[in-house]
């Protein structure tokens, strides 16, 4: 199937999915039939590993957002989708390519839009193509697009065809019809351009032969000045860092006590204080080992900091992740709190692939190539989980339950306050819970989100 004809079938697929609805079901079934279609297109020797992997992760994401709806499904989809095009081209560029690449299709779009020779077929098409564009699609088009603007103007003519009770409304029709085919195009008939190999040399993960020599960064720094001042920098960060975990594991767990708003204010300063402290300290493991300092005989003792340097900030991390532990613990889960753990999480990982680096000799691209499918898997870890319904769960075994706020705040927690709402003999919110999810289950099929479906 060619290009031309996987866009005009998508586009068509969008606007038949879309016409007359609002987004929920039939987005996720746009979203698995583009992979299923990527999958029917790429080549045998592009389907290695990670494509078959980004295949599953598209469907599984499209089967996520018509199940939830929201916006991290959405994002899931999105990314997968981008991701799952990217590797049908090529499988050797680093993924984290693909992003930049999307968005210079996206800006380059009208310009690529009218070069017809490169997307549209140049030999001569089958008679029956043919046929089918001249005698069913243009004149279609045509009558349609006049037939709304004829009813527009006269209310006679489009009173003759009231009897047929037909309702049409062109100027959505046509608005889905360009962004379906806007979606389409970029999708089917993106260009990877040869300045993108060039991006994806500066991404290696390993050292080239070249770049082992050793010399210094810096023309006013010779080699021992430079690997000097990174032996008593790291020396000094570390006396400071140990301190700082003191004082910081001090303050947090032997001081007395403090109101739930001086703590909630203390635990964010500290939070961000140990954002800060991670991204100082991968900062400046990328600064030293950079180059040649991963091939310096003579830096032992700086590879020996740096790693000492990772290990305190590892605990520093641990001492957070225990305090917004001990903050559930005391006041509940949140939307906020989950986060905290997401990034103390991300944060031991880029800090243990941090150490894999300097141990391993890898280059900075290393970490960011790496990294970037840790991210990816946060987003669909948050996609597939029903987060909103593990917080009410949590908090309902308290005794200080903001049945009010859980309802209106905490998304797809409907099934748990039904539970909760049984359990308390409060018909009130039950009937209020049902009446909100009859409104949503009363949509038409492509509309509906299946979690409402749920809710009985």
């Amino acid at each position: 199937m060619k290009n031309y004809q996987l866009i005009l079938l998508t586009t068509a697929l969008f606007i038949t999915l879309f016409y007359g609805e609002s987004m929920g079901l039939n987005f996720g079934i746009l979203a698995i039939g583009y992979a299923l279609l990527t999958l029917y297109k790429t080549h045998e020797k592009y389907r290695n590993r990670n494509f078959l992997i980004l295949f599953i992760t598209t469907v599984l994401s499209g089967v996520a957002f018509a199940w939830y709806g929201d916006f991290i499904s959405f994002l899931a989809v999105f990314v997968s989708a981008i991701l799952l095009a990217f590797k049908s081209k090529s499988r050797d560029l680093k993924s984290l390519l693909a992003m930049p690449v999307f968005v210079v299709n996206l800006i380059t779009f009208p310009y690529r839009f009218f070069k017809f020779e490169q997307w549209l077929p140049m030999r001569k098409s089958s008679v029956n193509f043919q046929k089918l564009i001249s005698v069913v699609l243009i004149p279609a088009f045509f009558i349609i697009m006049f037939f709304a603007i004829y009813s527009a103007g006269s209310k006679h003519f489009a009173q003759i065809f009231t009897d047929f009770h037909f309702e049409f409304n062109f100027w959505e029709f046509f608005a889905l019809g360009c962004l379906g085919f806007f979606i389409a195009f970029n999708y089917w008939n993106f260009k990877i351009d040869r300045y993108v190999f060039g991006w994806n040399h500066d991404l290696k993960n390993d050292f080239l032969n070249e770049d082992k020599n050793l010399k210094s960064t810096y023309s006013f720094l010779d080699l021992d000045a430079e690997r000097m001042s990174g032996v008593v920098s790291l020396f000094a960060l570390n006396v400071l860092l140990l301190v700082f975990i003191i004082t910081f594991n001090y303050e947090q767990f032997v001081e007395i006590p403090k109101s739930p708003n001086k703590l909630s204010e203390e635990t964010h300063n500290r939070v961000n204080a140990v954002i800060f402290s991670i991204l100082m300290a991968i900062g400046m493991i990328i600064f030293y080992f950079k180059g040649s300092f991963n091939f310096d005989k003579n830096a032992k003792s700086l590879k020996i900091l740096a790693k000492t340097w990772i290990v305190l900030n590892v605990v520093l991390v641990l001492s957070a992740f225990l305090k917004n532990a001990e903050y559930v613990i005391s006041y509940g889960l949140t939307y906020k709190r989950l986060g905290v753990y997401a990034f103390l999480i991300l944060s031991v990982i880029g800090l243990i692939l941090t150490f894999i680096k300097v141990q391993k000799q890898k280059t900075n691209a290393f970490l960011f190539n790496q990294m970037f499918w840790y991210f990816y898997g946060v987003i669909l870890v948050c996609s597939f989980v029903n987060w909103g319904g593990i917080i009410t769960s949590h908090n309902m075994e308290r005794k200080d339950f903001a049945v009010n706020f859980h309802r209106v705040s905490i998304h797809f927690s409907e099934r748990q306050l039904l539970k909760y709402a049984s359990e308390k003999g409060d018909e009130k919110l039950r009937d209020e819970i049902l009446k909100e999810a009859k409104s949503k289950q009363a949509k038409s099929f492509l509309s509906k989100v299946i979690y409402d479906e749920t809710i009985k």
